[in-house]
């Protein structure tokens, strides 16, 4: 472990500090939105309050952690022979980091778990999800297999066997953070046309143009949660030093892009089945208004082909334009 580790690692509990409080506010107002609504809870209300809860008591266990340690590194045990590197090669297993490491692997199953739910709710297909399910139960036991391989004696979560591992295991939730990210993505590009398509044509779908901007597409799809894990991915794989950093962003926004979905739920702006109804049935709309306009128009076209032998006179074809 070099300087620049060190630094890495002092950079990565800064940020930590300033998402946790970006954390702190998107929960207070997530729990505000549910609090002035309580009268209409639903079953679904009530589980984001606790899911809510639990991704900041899982967060808050992670960045706790990791600052208590560099305080241990840097100040309480700074005379160790060997230094502060010496200290952490020495520390890597301690129990409160495999409590922090446990923590982000729980709440790495939590948020996957959720950007499934979402794939499942803009798709409203079970065959769309079927392949990130897989992923989602193989992350399970690789993250069970990571932590006792990084918790052990004299284990290190950056050198051999648990970094190998650890490869494994991010690679797999990675890849499923990125394909959910994708599918999601190119699924809302896709409706949001067809619902401009019924608000340009029919006056329909005024009050669902806020579902389709470019923010809601990064915020539904939690675009920030996937680039900081590929990022700490590529680090992590070369065995740089840089990637501590890396991973405390991907860590934070494992807590913050799931947050900020279910802050959009829960104020009646995130996407949901009736949204993805509604698009579906526009779309089918616009394609039945396109046909029967080509149809017509082929129509005129083959009448005004045969005008010398056709009953329909300019007249008559002109109406015909007009109806189209």
């Amino acid at each position: 472990m070099s300087s620049l580790f060190q630094n890495s690692y002092y950079l990565a509990i800064n940020f930590n500090a300033i998402l946790y409080g970006v954390e702190l506010v998107l929960y207070g107002m997530t729990m505000n939105a549910l609090v002035k609504n309580r009268k209409k809870w639903t079953r679904t209300d009530k589980f984001y309050m606790w899911f809510s809860t639990a991704l900041l008591f899982l967060i808050t266990i992670y960045m706790s952690t990791e600052a208590v340690f560099g305080e241990e590194m840097w100040i309480v045990h700074q005379d160790t022979p060997g230094g502060p590197i010496q200290f952490l090669i020495d520390n890597a297993d301690i129990w409160y980091q495999t409590m922090g490491t446990t923590a982000s692997v729980i709440l790495n199953l939590f948020s996957d778990a959720l950007l499934i739910y979402r794939m499942y709710v803009v798709w409203t297909s079970y065959y769309v999800i079927m392949f990130p399910c897989f992923l989602y139960v193989a992350t399970i036991g690789l993250g069970i297999i990571e932590l006792y391989a990084s918790g052990k004696p004299n284990a290190d979560f950056f050198v051999g066997t648990a970094a190998q591992l650890g490869v494994a295991y991010y690679t797999t939730t990675i890849s499923l953070n990125i394909i959910a990210t994708g599918v999601i993505c190119g699924r809302l590009m896709y409706l949001g046309r067809a619902l401009e398509a019924a608000r340009n044509t029919q006056g329909r779908g005024k009050g669902v143009v806020r579902y389709t901007g470019t923010l809601s597409i990064v915020i539904e799809s939690a675009l920030p949660y996937s680039m900081a894990g590929f990022a700490f991915l590529v680090a992590y794989g070369i065995e740089s030093d840089i990637s501590i950093l890396f991973g405390a962003l991907y860590g934070m926004f494992t807590c913050v892009s799931p947050q900020l979905i279910v802050l959009r739920v829960v104020t009646g702006q995130g996407w949901t089945k009736d949204q993805t109804a509604q698009s579906v049935s526009a779309l089918e709309f616009e394609n039945l208004g396109t046909s029967r306009s080509a149809a017509a128009t082929t129509a005129i076209e083959t009448a005004a082909q045969s005008e010398g032998t056709s009953t329909m006179d300019h007249k008559s074809i002109g109406s015909a334009h007009d109806m189209v």
